[in-house]
């Protein structure tokens, strides 16, 4: 099976950006683990800090995995653009966020992305991808 992990802006500032939110731990170490915990995903990761990048990113995953999980960061709250690229795709996409949004700015409390998602993991860091990969994994065909 291959999944696609798609970060968004800041997100390849992880384990230097607030800590106290994100953790000490970079993505690319993780990546690392998730790929030892899930030996039979092919996995594929991108990251951009640009939303015109991301979006081709989702479209181009999209076609080309079984499964997105996509952290859209900022992008997350503001981007009809990347909203409408999720709702394109037609593999099931599951948005995550380390921290929990919903205990964080008024404005981080809403995602445009998420009526789109066939899920959303919110507030547990980055144990929410090795969770969403999970589901990916397991759903029937």
């Amino acid at each position: 099976m291959r999944i696609a992990i798609i970060n968004g802006p800041n997100l390849n500032m992880l384990g230097k950006r607030e800590p106290d939110i994100y953790g000490n731990r970079s993505f690319e170490d993780y990546l690392t683990e998730l790929k030892s915990v899930f030996p039979d995903v092919d996995f594929a990761y991108y990251q951009s800090n640009v939303e015109g990048e991301l979006v081709d990113a989702i479209q181009q995953l999209g076609s080309d995995c079984e499964g997105l999980v996509l952290n859209a960061a900022a992008y997350s709250h503001t981007s009809l653009a990347i909203a409408d690229a999720v709702k394109t795709v037609q593999i099931p996409v599951i948005e995550v966020h380390i921290s929990n949004v919903y205990a964080r700015e008024p404005e981080r409390h809403r995602s445009l992305l998420s009526a789109y998602v066939t899920g959303l993991i919110v507030g547990l860091g980055l144990d929410g991808y090795r969770l969403a990969i999970n589901h990916l994994t397991s759903r029937k065909p």
